[in-house]
């Protein structure tokens, strides 16, 4: 087993520095393009829930007549 290189204090501190250099590099996006990734989200979501509930009716009605 190796022995620890640093202090538990030391190691958290250099994982919120490093944490803060990243976030640094994050490019937010606009209230436009929030508002805009949000909808299309939203409606990508709706279209699968759609499909889901078409196939459930399509899965049980053919169950329904086999059994």
């Amino acid at each position: 087993m190796t022995a620890p290189t640093g202090t538990k204090k030391a190691k958290m501190s250099a994982y919120f520095r490093g944490v803060r250099a990243e976030m640094k590099k994050v490019i937010w996006p606009s209230r436009k393009e929030l508002i805009n990734y949000t909808g299309v989200v939203i409606m990508i979501s709706a279209l699968v829930a759609i499909i889901v509930w078409v196939l459930d009716l399509v899965i049980h009605g053919g169950l329904r007549f086999i059994i």
